[in-house]
Order: structure tokens, then sequence, then C-alpha cells
């Protein structure tokens, strides 16, 4: 029993330290493991886009708690794993990051219905790609003509990522 606790212990120890994140209540070692509908790990299941008045909005679908995203202007695109470079045109590019997250589930079937890989036509937004899904991390690319000025926004019911880009200056929607 003692060999149990200590076995338990260690693990959480492992868990928090690698930022994981783990609290082990006394006589956790003895009890059943829990099984919980929402997902551990976000899966990101779709983006989508659309042309508003002043901005163009792309958004991500994650189910589950929705992971720290980061936004990076980046000078292009590269698959995550491979690094070859996303057959996007643009001048500008950002480089979605949701970690952790996957595009996957346990038994490795994609969970993404959205594009792997599409053109665009509006003001801002010229294209969209899936450029990663790849050791806990997804990532999406978005191609633009003009530099790209930006704000995201998180909401919650739905769990969803919104990235609206505003219109190039002197631009008609």
């Amino acid at each position: 029993m003692h060999h149990r606790h200590t076995l338990a212990a260690v693990a959480a120890g492992i868990l928090v330290t690698a930022g994981i994140g783990a609290t082990v209540p006394a006589g956790a070692a003895n009890a059943p493991a829990l099984h919980s509908s929402t997902p551990a790990t976000a899966l990101v299941v779709n983006a989508r886009w659309g042309g508003h008045t002043t901005v163009d909005r792309l958004v991500i679908d994650v189910r589950g708690k929705l992971p720290p995203v980061t936004v990076h202007q980046v000078r292009s695109l590269h698959y995550d794993g491979s690094g070859k470079k996303v057959p996007l045109a643009g001048k500008y590019f950002l480089e979605i990051r949701l970690s952790p997250a996957a595009a996957h589930d346990d038994a490795g079937r994609s969970v993404y219905h959205g594009p792997r890989l599409v053109k665009i036509h509006l003001p801002a937004l010229k294209g969209v790609a899936l450029t990663g899904d790849f050791e806990g991390v997804v990532t999406i690319g978005a191609a633009f003509d003009t530099k790209p000025a930006f704000k995201t926004l998180r909401l919650h019911a739905p769990e969803r990522f919104v990235v609206d880009i505003a219109h190039p200056v002197g631009c008609r929607a």
C-alpha cells in the first residue's frame, strides 16, 4: 500500500513539474479513474470566416476548454513537422497557435472539419490553412495582401477564438 502512495506522489510531482498540474488527494491512488465528457486536451474542430462592414473575421471553433492562443505575424507559413512552405499567396501572414490542443482524437482520427488550404476573396483575408497538428500544438495560418491590423477575442459557449482583421484603408466592403 505504501508503495502505491509513493508512486502516486512521484507521478503527481512529475505532472506538476511538466506544467500539467495535478493534485492527488489522500487515497486517490486507490480510487477508480474518473471519466469526463470534456476532453482534457482542447480539440480544434473548425476554422471559418466572414466579411463584415469594416473587418474580416476568422473564427476557430474548439471543443473543450479554449487553450492559450498566440497570434504572430510571420514572413511565411510553414507546415509544422515537415517545415515545407504552405502554398498560400500573400505578402503578409499570421500564425495562430493553440496549445495544448489537437485536431485529432485519441485514436488519431481527425476531428477538424475546416479547410486544409483555401484561397479567400475578402477585402483583407486572402487565405487560410491548417498548418499543424503536431506535438500538442495546432497552428492555423492566414494570408493577406496588406499588413493585417487585427484584434483577437476569446468567446465562450460555444468555445471559439476570433481574429478580426481591419479592412485595408480605402477599401469598400
